[in-house]
């Protein structure tokens, strides 16, 4: 699958966005699907997952409250809308694909993840 991640931008703190990432091929809906996000120098932070059916989702506890992940399996999206953003919310924002996750705290493992878009930036200013 590939994944394209869209939406990214300039945004003043307090205030919204909202990211789509959309996939190409066919079974869409058997992937998991998650957002990460990484600043320079640090290392890619998961900020929100979804099960394949979208009956399940798990936020970062740094975004609790501000961000929702949902899904439309039946046009190959993803979204990540982000409100309340803060400075601290800055980063390169990248959607991915796990054809399996087997247990929750994997949702929050990069390395569970079998496919990744290219990422698009989110600039918070103050």
């Amino acid at each position: 699958v590939q994944l394209q991640a869209s939406g990214g931008g300039l945004v003043q703190a307090g205030g919204s966005l909202r990211l789509s990432c959309a996939a190409s091929g066919r079974a869409f809906g058997i992937y998991a699907m998650g957002w990460f996000r990484q600043v320079p120098g640090k290392e890619r932070e998961a900020v929100a997952a979804i099960s394949s059916s979208g009956g399940d989702t798990f936020y970062a506890d740094s975004v609790k409250g501000r961000f929702t992940v949902s899904r439309e399996n039946n046009k190959n999206m993803v979204f990540l809308q982000m409100n309340s953003l803060k400075v601290e919310d800055t980063a390169v924002y990248y959607c991915a694909a796990a054809e399996y996750i087997h247990a929750e705290p994997y949702y929050f493992m990069a390395v569970a993840y079998d496919y990744w878009g290219q990422g698009t930036l989110v600039t918070v200013s103050s």
